[in-house]
């Protein structure tokens, strides 16, 4: 039987699908704020975000094509489970995919209702009502859109994102057009390293993290469409893995100059999403609102209903007992109950965590593309990562130990006390290595690695090779 090919509409709408996944709230939040930043720095601020939020995630769903959907196959079964489900439960339901629903409120509906503030008391928890209906009407049609994966293609990918699109594309327009204020000087790290800085900002978008589940479910979805032969789905979900990377792209660099010249309108901002919403009341009125809060929550909700999917698709597969719709009902379901209760606190521990498992990720995306010139793949896979993930863990210290200070250390449970004191006991020593004071410590002992076991394999007989 001939394999069914996709037509090149097909090709651009599972980009713009991937687009649309990637594309959440806090894509469009961090940029502005960064580039106010980093000021007169923006151009290397800029570099190194685009380096973790555009040439990462291109890398990593590349990674899963070149893998072929087994990016994590060279671990040992029980580190790949437990790597991968850490994955999708920090991209899913402990963080990104909560945050969506409360970033989607926050600018898409709250600014245009009264009485917002309305608490209710549920079981000893006092919530927002606002916040608690919009929360559930949002889940409930992200249940229904990923309910149905084989469609996503045409509903994401053919019809929301276009809008999507034509929205953000009219924002950049304006700002090359309108944005002229005089760029300021870089302030914190952005005046010592901006590169550095940027490309550490970039983790929170999360999507080095995502583009591993992303890439498997776009495979699934081109097997549900009936592309069965391997090369074929490697070469679609490469161009559709460009198509997303030029569309991201093309919204950081709009952004961060959008921040970088917004002078007075980010005067006594704190976030990004401030600066954004500042720029548009001016240049478009009630208009220009109305525009961000549907650019807002298409892409909360794409990047929900992304998560929400392929979340349910990797844990149906590991636990056969339980279906993928119902699944799909169960996450559902969570996320809107933590976007409700306790979210504060999980993102507040959400950077530590991701300075831990990033330099992972990144660490896995690379030795995906240089297996080639590995003579023992394996021992190469596990070397690094586990490298990658001990200094990682040091990184992810030093941030979560920073936070706990700004707290009374008497007040702190046994275990902060202990880990300030630990991290401060073990700094001098970890402040020796290259990057520990920019959060990278984690890179240079990867690379490092990496280099070793290919010297080592090659040092070895052939007939060595497969251990």
């Amino acid at each position: 039987m001939q394999n069914k090919q996709l037509t090149a509409g097909d090709i651009i709408g599972l980009g713009f699908m991937a687009f649309a996944f990637f594309l959440g709230a806090g894509n469009l939040i961090f940029p502005p704020f960064a580039g106010y930043q980093a000021g007169e720095n923006t151009p290397f601020a800029m570099l190194g975000f685009l380096i973790t939020a555009v040439g990462l995630p291109l890398a990593g769903l590349i990674a899963v094509a070149k893998s072929k959907g087994k990016v994590m196959r060279m671990l040992p079964p029980v580190a790949a489970t437990v790597l991968a489900s850490a994955i999708y439960i920090i991209i899913g339901p402990a963080f990104a995919a909560p945050r969506t629903s409360l970033v989607a409120f926050e600018i898409g509906l709250k600014p245009f209702i009264d009485n917002t503030d309305t608490i209710i008391h549920l079981g000893g928890l006092a919530l927002n009502q606002a916040q608690l209906l919009f929360t559930i009407v949002f889940f409930i049609v992200v249940m229904l859109l990923s309910a149905f994966p084989g469609r996503l293609m045409d509903s994401v990918g053919k019809v929301l994102t276009p809008l999507l699109i034509a929205l953000l594309v009219g924002l950049a327009i304006s700002v090359m057009l309108f944005a002229s204020g005089n760029m300021p000087a870089a302030t914190g790290d952005y005046a010592l390293h901006p590169l550095s800085k940027g490309i550490v900002e970039g983790y929170n978008t999360m999507d080095t993290l995502a583009s591993l589940m992303f890439g498997m479910l776009i495979i699934d979805l081109l097997r549900k469409k009936g592309i069965e032969d391997t090369h074929l789905q490697t070469v679609y979900l490469t161009k559709a893995a460009f198509i997303a990377a030029a569309g991201l792209a093309f919204v950081y660099i709009s952004l961060f100059y959008l921040g970088a010249t917004a002078g007075e309108l980010a005067s006594g901002a704190t976030n990004g999403g401030q600066i954004l919403t500042n720029y548009v009341n001016q240049q478009f009125g009630d208009l220009g609102n109305i525009a961000l809060a549907v650019v807002v929550s298409l892409a909360c909700l794409t990047t929900a209903v992304g998560l929400v999917t392929s979340c349910s698709d990797y844990f149906s597969e590991l636990f056969p007992v339980l279906s993928y719709r119902v699944l799909v009902v169960v996450l559902s379901v969570v996320c809107a109950v933590v976007a409700n209760v306790g979210l504060s606190e999980l993102i507040s521990i959400s950077i530590p965590v991701l300075m831990m498992v990033y330099p992972v990720a990144i660490a896995l995306v690379l030795v995906t593309f240089l297996e080639r010139f590995f003579r023992r793949p394996k021992l190469t896979h596990r070397v690094s990562l586990l490298v990658a993930l001990l200094f990682g863990i040091f990184d992810g210290l030093k941030v979560a130990a920073a936070s706990m200070k700004s707290f009374d250390v008497s007040d702190a449970t046994p275990f902060s006390q202990g880990l300030i004191h630990f991290v401060a006991w073990i700094s001098p020593v970890m402040s020796e290595l290259p990057l520990y004071d920019q959060g990278m410590a984690w890179l240079v002992p990867t690379l490092v690695a990496i280099v070793v076991c290919i010297i080592i394999g090659h040092s070895t007989k052939p007939s060595s090779v497969n251990a």
